[in-house]
C-alpha cells in the first residue's frame, strides 16, 4: 500500500498557476504603462515641434502667432499623460494583487478625448495659417 499526497500536490499547482497569471497580468500591466509613457513623450515631443513651427507673415502684419499656445496644450497633456498613467499603473497592479480589478473605460475615454482635441487644434492651425495668401507655416 502507497500513500499518496495527491490533495497537496494539486493545492501547490493551483498556487503556482495563480502566481503565474499574476506575474502575467503584471507584466501586461506593465507594457501598457510603458505604452502610456511613448504617448507622453509623442505628445510633448509633437508640442515641441509645434511650437518651433512659425507663421511668417509681411512686418507690417506682424503678429504673435498662435502656434505656441497650441504646442503648450500638447506638451501640458503630455505630462498630465505621465502623472495619470503613472497612478493607474499603481492602482492597478495593487488590484491584480487583490484580486479585485475591473478596466476603467473613463481613463480611455477622456484621453481619447483629449487627443481629438489637439487634432482639430492642429488643423486648425494648420488650415487657418494656409488660408492667409502672405503667410506660410516653416520651421525656423
Amino acid at each position: 500500500m502507497q500513500l499518496s499526497f495527491q490533495p497537496m500536490q494539486v493545492d501547490d499547482e493551483k498556487t503556482k498557476q495563480q502566481n503565474l497569471s499574476r506575474a502575467i497580468d503584471r507584466s501586461a500591466n506593465e507594457r501598457t504603462f510603458l505604452a502610456w509613457m511613448r504617448a507622453a513623450v509623442a505628445l510633448m515631443g509633437f508640442g515641441v515641434v509645434i511650437v518651433r513651427l512659425r507663421v511668417v507673415q509681411m512686418p507690417v502684419q506682424y503678429r504673435q502667432g498662435m502656434g505656441w499656445k497650441l504646442g503648450l496644450i500638447f506638451s501640458l497633456i503630455g505630462l498630465a499623460t505621465v502623472l495619470i498613467s503613472t497612478l493607474h499603473y499603481f492602482t492597478v497592479r495593487r488590484q491584480i494583487d487583490e484580486d479585485t480589478y475591473e478596466p476603467s473605460d473613463l481613463l480611455i475615454l477622456v484621453f481619447s478625448s483629449a487627443v481629438g482635441l489637439l487634432g482639430i487644434g492642429v488643423i486648425y492651425f494648420i488650415f487657418a495659417a494656409a488660408v492667409s495668401p502672405s503667410s506660410s507655416v516653416i520651421p525656423d
